[in-house]
């Protein structure tokens, strides 16, 4: 039996208003009617397409993928013209959450492949890891980037792969430091620009603080890797970053390398949710992965 497209365009219609009753009145229907339009559709697909939460609509994970072939479907009158102009094209949908204060250029580095294509259109939304992660639950996102695992059980839906590690150096304006100096006397002689006490790379330059016996003088303890790049540059003292985040000063020579690494590594992750469906835009882009590590390490 072929699809029938006035179900679809009324799942279609409900899906983006989120409320039945709301749209029913739009649409001149009685909601009995609209109701059974959709349940005739779900009938058709074989799969429900709304979670009902009390008054609430929710898509499911099915509903997720129609609302994403209906919106390409109805678009195919502008399709059309800007076909026969030689301007349009289909495209798919890749929807990618990113922790708020993850280094743009690893972003950039990760995404490329999808970027590059004319057929795929990248959202990039950011967040929190709990807004994060609640998008992946929702379906509203396909990937989270991260530099931090999420919290994994039996119970939570989530996979984690490992995209990248590298190296953290220990940078700075080549007017403030000699970058042959060692480790040690960099932390005894000069300001730092660290990231917060919660992360792992910060863990790790404690330690080895404790170890070398100094304490390091902390200007400013910092979450965004876009501000640490912004203090480093301004002279405010010398930054533990991943040479990635500060690749474009480096290049220039506004920011120097200390020739010592201090053998801390930040790792990334992607973030997915175990779908029945899983949009194969991640699946190919995860496959890339082993591109983004031979860059960013």
């Amino acid at each position: 039996m072929p699809l029938n497209y006035h179900h679809l365009r009324y799942f279609w219609a409900v899906a983006h208003d989120g409320n039945l009753t709301r749209t029913a009145q739009r649409l001149n229907l009685s909601q009995s009617a609209l109701s059974v339009q959709i349940k005739q559709l779900e009938e058709r697909l074989g799969h429900p397409l709304f979670d009902r939460r009390g008054r609430q609509l929710h898509l499911t994970e099915a509903g997720r993928i129609t609302l994403d072939h209906a919106d390409a479907i109805f678009a195919t009158g502008q399709e059309l013209i800007a076909t026969l102009q030689e301007t349009g094209r289909s495209r798919q949908a890749l929807r990618v959450g990113a922790l708020a204060t993850l280094s743009r250029n690893f972003q950039i580095g990760f995404l490329r492949p999808m970027l590059a294509r004319t057929d795929v259109e990248v959202i990039v939304r950011s967040g929190s890891p709990t807004e994060l992660l609640e998008g992946l639950a929702t379906l509203n996102l396909d990937l989270v980037l991260m530099n931090r695992e999420p919290p994994n059980d039996s119970l939570t839906p989530y996979e984690t792969h490992q995209i990248a590690d590298q190296a953290v150096s220990i940078v700075g304006s080549p007017d403030r430091f000699d970058p042959e100096q060692p480790i040690r006397n960099l932390i005894e002689d000069h300001p730092f620009v660290l990231p917060t006490t919660d992360t792992t790379m910060r863990t790790a330059f404690d330690a080895m603080a404790s170890r070398l016996s100094v304490v390091p003088q902390v200007v400013a303890e910092v979450d965004d890797m876009a501000m640490m790049r912004l203090l480093a540059r301004e002279n405010i003292g010398l930054a533990l970053v991943a040479p990635i985040v500060v690749q474009d000063e480096l290049t220039s020579g506004r920011l120097v390398e200390a020739r010592e690494h201090p053998r801390i590594r930040e790792t990334f992750y992607a973030i997915t949710l175990r779908r029945r469906f899983p949009n194969p835009l991640v699946q190919e882009l995860l496959a890339d992965r082993s591109e983004v590590l031979g860059t960013a390490g």
